[in-house]
Order: C-alpha cells, then sequence, then structure tokens
C-alpha cells in the first residue's frame, strides 16, 4: 500500500471522526433541558382524611325541608317517567313494578298480588321497613344503591327538587294523604348492617 492510498484512509478516518464530534455537539445544543429559571406548578398528591378514606361528601339536604317548597304541578309531570312501570289509582292494576296507589308509608314489598324481588324482601324486614319519605327519597335517588339486589332498573332522580316533587304527588295519591314532615327534621339515620343503635345522649329525654 502506497503512501497516497493510506493518506486517504487517514484522511477519510479523521473526517469521519469530525462528523460523528460535530453531531454529538449539535445534538446537545437542541436537546439540552436546562434547569427553569421558576419552578413550574409542583403536582401533588391529595394526602387522605384522618382514619383512612376519603373526606365525607356534603350531607344531602332532609327531605322535609325539600318538600316544604315542593310542587305537586311538578311532581305529576315527573311521575310520567314512573308510569310506564307503574300505575298510581286506586285498584290499580300491577305492572312491571306495583301500583303506587296510598305509598307513603306502606309497608314495603307487601302490596297484594305482585311478585317481589329478593333484594326487596330482604329490605323490607318481612314488612316492618315501611315507605317513609325518607326511604322514598333515598330509594328514587338510586334504587339499586339504596336496596341491593332490586329488580328496578331505573336509574333515579339525582336532583332534589325532581324526587320532592314527585314524592309530594305520590303523597296525593291517597285517600287520607299522609301528614308532612317538619321542616328542619333531620333525615332518618340508617345504621350500618350489624352496628348497634345509637344511644340517646345522657339527660335526654326519651323519645315520644
Amino acid at each position: 500500500m502506497d503512501s497516497n492510498e493510506v493518506n486517504k484512509l487517514l484522511a477519510g478516518l479523521l473526517g469521519t471522526v469530525f462528523v460523528v464530534f460535530s453531531v454529538g455537539i449539535v445534538s446537545d445544543s437542541l436537546f439540552a433541558s436546562p434547569a427553569p429559571e421558576k419552578p413550574g406548578f409542583a403536582i401533588e398528591a391529595a394526602e387522605p382524611a384522618e382514619g383512612g378514606g376519603a373526606a365525607p361528601a356534603a350531607e344531602a339536604k332532609p327531605i322535609a325541608d325539600l318538600l316544604a317548597t315542593a310542587n305537586v304541578e311538578a311532581g305529576a309531570a315527573v311521575f310520567k317517567k314512573c308510569q310506564a312501570c307503574h300505575s298510581g289509582e286506586k285498584g290499580g292494576p300491577n305492572k312491571v313494578g306495583p301500583d303506587l296507589w296510598d305509598i307513603v308509608d306502606r309497608p314495603v314489598a307487601e302490596h297484594e298480588g305482585f311478585a317481589y324481588s329478593a333484594g326487596m324482601k330482604d329490605f323490607s324486614k318481612g314488612g316492618a321497613e315501611k315507605w317513609t319519605y325518607d326511604n322514598l327519597n333515598h330509594f328514587i335517588t338510586s334504587p339499586k344503591k339504596f336496596v341491593k339486589g332490586t329488580a328496578m332498573g331505573f336509574a333515579g332522580l339525582p336532583k332534589d327538587e325532581d324526587r320532592a316533587n314527585v314524592i309530594a304527588y305520590l303523597r296525593t295519591l291517597s285517600d287520607s294523604p299522609k301528614p308532612l314532615p317538619a321542616p328542619g327534621a333531620s333525615a332518618e339515620a340508617k345504621p350500618a348492617e350489624g352496628a348497634a343503635p345509637a344511644k340517646p345522649a345522657e339527660g335526654a329525654a326519651p323519645a315520644k
């Protein structure tokens, strides 16, 4: 191999090294990540509430307060959504769901001639549980969440106003409508399954 060929090889090698070195410098300048002069927004995970679990949701407004401003005529309009599955006449037929005449304070799962789901029968406790205003409010909010295993496929009424209006209308479907609860009365608290009932405060008068 003569000197010219050696010089050519050396020149090619040096050229290749120069190109690679130049590309490295250009890449560093294009993709460098200098520290910002001012820090951005720090994203921090929310600390769980003491005792574990999420913070409690806002307390639901008692049905007694909602019924104080309810509109029966608006409730009749909302009830039209229910009529595909329920009648509301005295002696009316059972459809997909039972007749809702005189539903307020009626024992749960005890309407004659209707085959209730196992979940509803369990909830009824043999008819001891009644369709109080509070129970109606919770059930209409989300049937499947309130009564586990119910066959009712209705998703529920999330708006307080709609529920109050339709319950006020259901109250009128009776020969003797039940008295409305006094505004300001707290909702009936249902203890968790298996929990002992709350004890009255020391010195408190017994409930009548």
